[in-house]
């Protein structure tokens, strides 16, 4: 997700912040590469030139170019701007405050993702807020779209109004709000037709559907690949529909951005949802804030913790943890936590969501390391025996030989996973000398890793200086998080 934009301001920032000090015209010709970089992402023009202006107009004055860290202070800036840009600080969500059945239309163009996202955001209702939900198909012109829906309908868990074959979009409008009410349905979900293009006849289907409806959010959906195509589009919507809200599809295959940075400024309204891939749950709520620190190669660690929250299980964790208190992880511990960044979203989506890790990700990628690598391990994992697992000793050669026949592998992938396994296997001891987690915590409340460790020889994580992880300061440091309170957690 806006890799190319991402990348082309990072090289901009970088050089930004390697100066010490800033003249005026530093500022404007950084300003004038993030005009192209943002043009190239197929961003609005009109857009681009308000969102430069501004951005310009702060980072020149005496505030920024005479403090301590000019660089960091243009970045903080242009970060302010772009999550303005992208709909502000308010997380905007579905409203939903109203007498059942509350009605959501979902509108826009054929092949944009209607069918699917309707899929989407009905089961994110059901599973994360417990709604009874009911999804119908008004889609009359597409062949087996109908279909389609009660597919996906049964794949969810969720209801999908009884298809009867030559029904106008009125009349199974009117035949979904009864049904709705009849089986007390919270959140009835309206899938309409869509066209190859705009036209006069699907908007006078959408209004006679609305007439009858009356949702209380309609959201267009919009394909974020076709970039400046899916602004004109929004605005030929906004034009002729009461729209609530935006939902863009594909961003996961959005390496230019330009939909997202320009949909909210052009058609006033706030982009809630942002489909991330294929599978019935690829899809996230918009965070400007953290699209915004994702974009500046920042991270976005709420949505990690998140992620992390869904993927691991409780039990699983709390194992884990009375393992690590025991000093104890064998191979089996391994496993679990491989499987757990798969669920996640493997690697790259972990990598791009650690703070400063583009570069970690970009060299991840040079060296054809993928989510591949997770697959093969586990694989050599479990081509071992139960007692080789719990006790990895026992691997000798010709065990591993077996091992790397039966996954597929070489005897030296079968090392390195060992290899790994006993370095894990010591930082577990490590923390059961300190105390177990609690002991670590203390520890990184009274001196960070220099005191936690003493064998890093006073170099902290990366050769950062004493009282904790470079760059993040302590418990008392200024803006720095408290890491005592985050490893408790």
């Amino acid at each position: 997700m806006f890799d190319s934009l991402s990348d082309r301001l990072g090289g901009v920032f970088d050089k930004l912040r390697g100066r010490g000090a800033l003249k005026e015209q530093d500022v404007r010709d950084a300003m004038r590469e993030v005009r192209i970089a943002l043009l190239e992402a197929d961003v609005a023009l009109p857009v681009v030139r308000r969102f430069v202006d501004r951005v310009t107009e702060k980072a020149i004055g005496q505030s920024v170019l005479r403090s301590v860290t000019p660089g960091q202070q243009v970045v903080k800036i242009v970060n302010d701007e772009l999550i303005e840009t992208l709909g502000g600080d308010v997380t905007p969500e579905l409203d939903l405050a109203a007498s059942p059945p509350v009605v959501i239309m979902m509108v826009g163009l054929q092949g944009s993702g209607k069918t699917t996202s309707t899929a989407k955001i009905s089961k994110l209702l059901k599973d994360k807020q417990g709604k009874k939900v009911m999804m119908a198909s008004l889609d009359v012109n597409r062949p087996a779209a109908q279909e389609q829906l009660k597919v996906l309908g049964e794949q969810t868990g969720v209801a999908t109004l009884p298809i009867i074959a030559g029904q106008q979009p009125t009349e199974i409008a009117t035949r979904a709000m009864q049904a709705a009410k009849l089986q007390a349905v919270d959140v009835l979900m309206l899938d309409t037709a869509g066209r190859l293009h705009v036209d006069q006849q699907l908007m006078d289907e959408m209004k006679a559907v609305a007439g009858i409806a009356t949702p209380r959010e309609t959201l267009l959906v919009v394909d974020s690949l076709t970039g400046q195509d899916a602004v004109n589009v929004a605005q030929s919507f906004a034009g002729e529909v009461d729209l609530t809200g935006v939902v863009l599809t594909r961003m996961d295959g959005d390496a230019r951005g330009g939909a997202a940075l320009s949909m909210r400024a052009v058609t006033g309204k706030p982009i809630k949802f942002a489909g991330t891939g294929e599978k019935m749950d690829a899809i996230e709520v918009f965070h400007p804030s953290r699209v915004a620190n994702r974009i500046l190669g920042m991270g976005d660690i709420v949505s990690m913790v998140e992620k992390a929250a869904e993927a691991v299980k409780v039990e699983e964790a709390e194992e884990l943890a009375k393992r690590m208190e025991q000093g104890k992880f064998d191979l089996n511990d391994l496993r679990t936590q491989l499987r757990q960044m798969q669920s996640m979203g493997g690697l790259g989506m972990l990598a791009g969501m650690m703070p400063g890790m583009k570069k970690a990700k970009a060299a991840m990628a040079a060296s054809n390391m993928d989510d591949k690598v997770l697959l093969r391990m586990e694989a050599i994992i479990g081509s071992m025996t139960k007692k080789e697992r719990a006790n990895p000793a026992l691997l000798n050669a010709k065990r591993k030989i077996r091992v790397a026949n039966g996954s597929g592998t070489q005897v030296q992938d079968v090392n390195k996973v060992l290899k790994m396994h006993q370095e894990m296997s010591k930082a577990m001891k490590q923390i059961k000398k300190m105390g177990g987690l609690k002991g670590l915590a203390a520890m990184f409340g009274k001196g960070g890793l220099d005191a936690a460790m003493p064998g890093l020889g006073g170099q902290g994580l990366g050769g950062g200086a004493k009282g904790g992880l470079p760059g993040l300061g302590g418990p008392g440091s200024a803006g720095g998080p408290d890491l005592s309170k985050f490893l408790k957690k």
